[in-house]
């Protein structure tokens, strides 16, 4: 069993930044392809970016292409989202996910994600 802890959201003005960490349980963490979804008020979960078990294969999502970027440190078993120029329509509850299966390679929305953290706000004023 995996457990994932969220931190580093709030409240950040729009332009701003914000870096979010994803703190993960156990040495298996370094099999485990990870990512990030977000959920905003009255929509559907989103995937957000990925990363494979390795750091070297990286997926994100167009509308946060060239401001977030995700990475991890296998050494501190912990992924993290550095999310620059944000904007107000990032607002919403950012989700750590693992996927449970070891060594993926090929990161994005469709991966086998079992394991979820309990979410950190982000709210970005204008």
């Amino acid at each position: 069993q995996v457990q994932l802890v969220e931190s580093g959201g709030g409240l950040v003005q729009a332009g701003g930044s914000l870096r979010l960490s994803c703190a993960a349980s156990g040495r298996t963490f370094r099999t485990y392809a990870m990512a990030w979804f977000r959920q905003a008020p009255g929509k559907e979960r989103e995937f957000v970016a990925g990363i494979g078990w390795s750091g070297r294969d990286i997926s994100v999502v167009n509308s946060v292409k060239g401001r977030f970027t995700i990475s991890r440190d296998n050494a501190k078993n912990t992924v993290y989202l550095q999310m620059n120029n944000v904007k107000p329509e990032d607002t919403a509850v950012y989700y750590c996910a693992a996927d449970s299966r070891q060594f993926q390679i090929v990161v994005g929305p469709g991966g086998a994600y079992d394991y979820w953290g309990q979410g950190t706000q982000v709210t970005v004023s204008s």
